[in-house]
């Protein structure tokens, strides 16, 4: 029989507050010395406890006389990280991770082109503008993270969390996958920078068709030119950053 240990329990008993909301976001939690009198644990193992919740982005830690844990809500960057933690420890391919993005994205769009406010097409706008300054720069990494943004940007302005958060680690695994030269040349920036714009209009139309076709055509057409390239090439998702 395997018995878990202390600050695990601990840990579990502490997250259900946080989750149900007895533990309100922003508060802090009871100071350590505190819940060592409460819990009767040793003070290691109440800061091991801690620990564990501040990994899984449900405490901030903060140090100094005013310091202590304070409550956050998991959000979206937390679902990215553990979806980033599975493609990384699973090694998920490349192709793989392409094919849960053409699943996905197209809806994304649909709900951009639905829910999307002035404030979401500022971003999209702002990620346009980065990759079109992108077009004659040497070097890869303003086009990929513009590229990065856009993508999260869409995701966000359908105002569903989950999927953003699905989309925030699809975007940061390929962005990865990508950064090669053999790949990423002006003509797929350029075709990039089109498709875009034109998903870009019709996010700003309302049109949530011409939205979900035009993202279908555009995640379908970069993962067959990568996919060739990755046959030629050695494209894959590395195992550390």
């Amino acid at each position: 029989m395997q018995v878990p240990k202390a600050s695990d329990v601990l840990a579990d008993a502490l997250r259900e507050r946080i989750l149900s909301g007895e533990f309100v976001e922003g508060t802090p939690l009871p100071p350590e010395r505190e819940l060592v009198v409460q819990t009767r644990m040793s003070r290691t193992t109440v800061r091991e406890s801690l620990r564990i919740l501040e990994v899984q982005g449900l405490v901030r830690i903060k140090a100094g006389r005013a310091g202590g844990a304070f409550v956050q809500r998991p959000g979206e960057e937390s679902m990215a990280r553990s979806v980033g933690l599975l493609i990384r420890g699973r090694q998920i391919r490349l192709a793989a991770l392409l094919e849960t993005r053409e699943a996905i994205e197209p809806f994304c769009a649909r709900l951009a082109a639905t829910h999307r406010t002035d404030e979401d097409l500022d971003a999209l706008g702002r990620a346009n503008a980065d990759l079109e300054a992108s077009l004659d720069e040497p070097d890869l990494a303003l086009f990929l993270q513009s590229n990065l943004d856009w993508h999260v940007a869409v995701a966000a302005a359908g105002h569903n969390e989950l999927l953003t958060g699905m989309m925030m680690a699809l975007s940061r695994a390929i962005y990865t996958a990508t950064e090669n030269e053999a790949f990423v040349d002006r003509a797929v920036k350029a075709t990039t920078l089109r498709a875009h714009t034109t998903i870009t209009n019709a996010i700003r139309d309302l049109d949530p068709d011409a939205a979900v076709r035009r993202m279908t055509r555009h995640v379908h057409s970069y993962a067959e030119a990568l996919m060739q390239v990755d046959e030629r090439t050695d494209i894959s998702v590395p195992d550390e950053d």
